[in-house]
């Protein structure tokens, strides 16, 4: 996106901060950015660009937390308790990270159920026939395109459940049993939890790519 609608969109959603405590309204809201000539499709790409850059942070959160447990398995004497905090908050930013990635895959969802509602309207506001059918033909490929790179962020977040319920499992396991027999019987669960992250990781990294993919063909 061209640094002058970067610096339009900043200003209107200052604006938006104090209208949404006002009226609460989507329409409002993008009357509001609309006026500072930002439209549904720069609202679009700024919010895939927020999706794809909170997946990219729990990527690397996720991988944080898996070298965490690596290290409470490969535990070899010194304070329980250390371990066991270290991993607890390993655990909470991962949760943390993937309640970012679904808010920001929702507000995705929702523009651009609005861009496509409203692109599909005005088709018929057209008095050219010819560029009525561009248009439509325009929005069927863009919306093409938003599908492939939806389904791979729906994808990318489903596979963040099976992790964080594993680690949320050794947390609990470690907080009732914080002793080095506990921590010993953590290593039977270690080859599933690689592999459910390397999972994640793949997925993110798929997902990460049709963004930007998407975002080009917005610009």
């Amino acid at each position: 996106m061209r640094p002058a609608t970067r610096i339009q969109t900043q200003i209107a959603l200052a604006l938006l901060v104090a209208l949404a405590a006002l009226a609460g309204c989507q329409t409002v809201k993008y009357r509001t950015l609309e006026a500072f000539g930002v439209e549904k499709r720069d609202i679009l790409s700024d919010n895939v660009e927020s999706a794809r850059d909170a997946q990219d942070d729990a990527k690397e959160q996720f991988s944080s937390a898996l070298e965490q447990f690596r290290a409470t398995v490969a535990f070899d004497g010194g304070e329980l308790e250390d371990l066991y905090d270290n991993l607890n908050r390993s655990y909470e930013r991962s949760v943390k990270d993937a309640d970012r990635v679904r808010q920001r895959i929702d507000k995705v969802r929702n523009v651009a159920e609005d861009l496509f509602d409203e692109w599909a309207n005005e088709l018929d506001d057209y008095e050219s026939a010819d560029l009525r059918r561009r248009s439509r033909e325009l929005m069927q490929e863009t919306q093409n395109r938003y599908e492939r790179m939806i389904a791979a962020m729906e994808r990318a977040e489903a596979t963040m459940d099976p992790v964080l319920q594993a680690f949320q499992d050794q947390v609990l396991f470690l907080k009732h049993n914080l002793n080095a027999r506990a921590i010993s019987a953590l290593g039977d669960e270690l080859d599933s939890i690689e592999s459910d992250t390397e999972a994640l990781v793949a997925a993110m990294n798929e997902a990460i790519a049709e963004a930007d993919a998407f975002i080009q063909t917005l610009e």
